[in-house]
C-alpha cells in the first residue's frame, strides 16, 4: 500500500509538472515574463546573471525555494545566482540585515533554509535584532559577532543597494526572478494561465520559463544583442 501511494504521487508530481511545462513551453512577452524597460548593470563574469528578490516572511517564498535551489545547482555551469532580501513594510530591514550579517559572517548559506524552517514551521517571530540574535546562535553564530556585523556600515550599504535594486527592477512582488538585468518573471507570472494553481504549479510554470530566457540571454550574448 505504501508502494502504490508513493508511486501515486510520483505520478501526480509528474502531471503537474507536465502541465506547467505544457503551459510555458512557448513563453510570450508580456504574458510569462517581461523586459525591463531600461536593463539593469549585471556582472561580467561571461556567465548568464539570476537574482531572487525574495523574503523570508513569504510563504511563497519558501515554497518555492527548494525547486529553485535543485535549478540554480542544475545550472551553475551556466550561471551567476544571487539572492536579495526586500523589504515591503516597516521593519522589513530587519531581515535583509539579518540575511547580509549572515553573509558576512560565511554563514548565509548554510543557514538560510534553517530560517524558512524557523518561520513558517516552527513560527519564530525574527523580527529584531535581538530576537534574530538569539535564535542565530542557538544556530551556533557567534553572537557577538553577529551582533557586530549587522550594525556594519558593510550591511548597511548592502541594504541601501537592495533598495536601489528593488527600484531599479520595480519589483512589486515577491518572489520574483531576474535574468540578464533585462527580463522577469515569477511562478505567479508564469504560471497565470494554469488558473487555479498549487505552489508546485507555479513553481514548476516559472522554472521553465527561467529556462527559456537563460537559453534566450546566452543566444543574445553570442549574436552581440545590445543590451
Amino acid at each position: 500500500m505504501r508502494f502504490m501511494k508513493t508511486a501515486l504521487a510520483a505520478l501526480c508530481f509528474g502531471l503537474v509538472t507536465a502541465s506547467a511545462v505544457a503551459s510555458t513551453a512557448n513563453p510570450v512577452n508580456g504574458e510569462d515574463y517581461k523586459t525591463l524597460d531600461r536593463a539593469q548593470s549585471v556582472s561580467s563574469t561571461g556567465k548568464i546573471e539570476v537574482t531572487e528578490f525574495f523574503a523570508y516572511w513569504c510563504p511563497h517564498c519558501n515554497a518555492f525555494d527548494p525547486e529553485l535551489s535543485e535549478w540554480v545547482k542544475a545550472h551553475s555551469d551556466r550561471i551567476v545566482f544571487n539572492r536579495v532580501p526586500v523589504a515591503f513594510h516597516d521593519g522589513d530591514d530587519q531581515q535583509q540585515k539579518m540575511y547580509y550579517a549572515l553573509e558576512a559572517l560565511g554563514k548565509n548559506e548554510a543557514l538560510h533554509k534553517v530560517i524558512f524552517h524557523a518561520i513558517h514551521v516552527d513560527h519564530k517571530h525574527l523580527s529584531d535584532e535581538n530576537t534574530i540574535a538569539d535564535f542565530l546562535a542557538t544556530q551556533g553564530v557567534d553572537r557577538a559577532k553577529f551582533i557586530s556585523a549587522f550594525e556594519s556600515f558593510g550591511v548597511q550599504a548592502k541594504v541601501q543597494r537592495a533598495t536601489q535594486m528593488l527600484n531599479g527592477y520595480k519589483v512589486d512582488q515577491v518572489p520574483m526572478i531576474a535574468i540578464d538585468g533585462r527580463y522577469e518573471t515569477s511562478p505567479s507570472t508564469a504560471g497565470s494561465k494554469l488558473g487555479s494553481a498549487t505552489e508546485q504549479e507555479l513553481g514548476a510554470a516559472a522554472l521553465q520559463v527561467m529556462d527559456w530566457l537563460v537559453n534566450k540571454a546566452a543566444s543574445d550574448h553570442k549574436l552581440g544583442v545590445a543590451k
